[in-house]
């Protein structure tokens, strides 16, 4: 008898070479219509969402944007952040032409006990010509377009979070440290044959300065309570997009902004879409506590960090929560 694909994919070797060597990604196991998820992707107890820790509640500030120029607007900007394929083996990273353009899945499988259930294209931004001539044509002219056009919130969310600071100039030095580099991802999550079992993303909270989400309706993340273990669902609403502050920020503000600690589960009857930009510092950049804050007496809770180092340190292990703000700790 010919073993069943749930069977044959219970070799590591075999799972590896279809998901990630051959370009299919999970993409692909889940269109061979798989009744079982393999084992590879069964996550340990601790890291499934138990959903006896969701909190039913109201909890996302929802912010309307249109009138800047009300102080209250501001205020709630700045609670909300101390609070809270077919192109795909192209650009796998064995044969991408250019790091700055990478097909993906699951998060670091080489570093993951259990894999995450997720493909990605990541796209870093240098320069139009260099998108023109390096992005997939399928997507390129709507990446840059959506890129631009949140280039203006993105402005307006850093000028009154540094004014949060005490921070009254945003000149080009500082711009460039709070959004010197962009990196946009398309991230598509399958449905999955047993959800349960593992996750879309693992726990974790971004290396950006800002994150901007653009989620579909379908649904399914979640941010962490500041304090316990309990996880708030943050549901799509039409014409809205979600703002992350990020691990970059959180160590400029020396922690008066707090990333925000969140996870995708996995969906057993849709497929879920997600596009997130992250806003960052340039790669050379050092990051730490603003010297303005220095200056008014704070004490650092951070040391000054190499960006570049930062980001290695994270993509070098498995999601782990907040762990890799620790890099940075003094």
């Amino acid at each position: 008898m010919a073993p069943t694909l749930a069977e044959h994919f219970q070799d590591s070797s075999a799972l590896r070479e279809f998901v990630i060597n051959q370009g299919n990604g999970v993409k692909g196991l889940s269109e061979l219509g798989l009744t079982a998820l393999p084992k590879q992707y069964i996550q340990p107890l601790e890291e499934r969402t138990c959903m006896t820790n969701i909190v039913l509640q109201e909890s996302i500030p929802i912010i309307d944007m249109s009138n800047w120029e009300d102080p209250q607007v501001a205020k709630s900007i700045c609670d909300a952040a101390s609070k809270w394929a077919e192109v795909k083996n192209k650009y796998s990273k064995e044969h991408s032409s250019s790091n700055n353009v990478r097909f993906g899945t699951s998060f670091t499988p080489q570093a993951e006990k259990a894999l995450e259930w997720k493909d990605y294209l990541s796209l870093f931004y240098v320069s139009e010509e260099e998108a023109s001539a390096l992005w997939p044509s399928i997507c390129r002219e709507q990446v840059l377009d959506y890129m631009k056009k949140s280039e203006v919130v993105i402005k307006q969310l850093l000028q009154v979070l540094m004014k949060g600071l005490n921070v009254d100039e945003i000149d080009e030095t500082k711009e460039s440290l709070l959004m010197g580099s962009m990196r946009t991802n398309l991230n598509y999550y399958p449905k999955c044959p047993n959800p349960e079992l593992t996750v879309g993303v693992g726990r974790h909270s971004d290396v950006s300065t800002l994150t901007i989400l653009l989620q579909d309706e379908i649904g399914g993340l979640f941010v962490r309570e500041n304090e316990g273990d309990n996880w708030i669902h943050v549901p799509p609403v039409k014409g809205s997009l979600v703002i992350n502050v990020g691990d970059a920020l959180q160590i400029l503000s020396n922690g008066r902004y707090r990333s925000v600690e969140h996870r995708v589960v996995a969906n057993g009857s849709n497929n879920r879409i997600s596009v997130p930009i992250f806003v960052n510092p340039r790669p050379a950049d050092m990051i730490g506590p603003l010297p303005e804050l220095i200056a008014s007496g704070e004490k650092p809770i951070y040391k000054q960090v190499l960006y570049s180092d930062y980001v290695k340190h994270f993509f070098r292990k498995a999601h782990d929560g907040k762990k890799t703000v620790g890099f940075a700790e003094l």
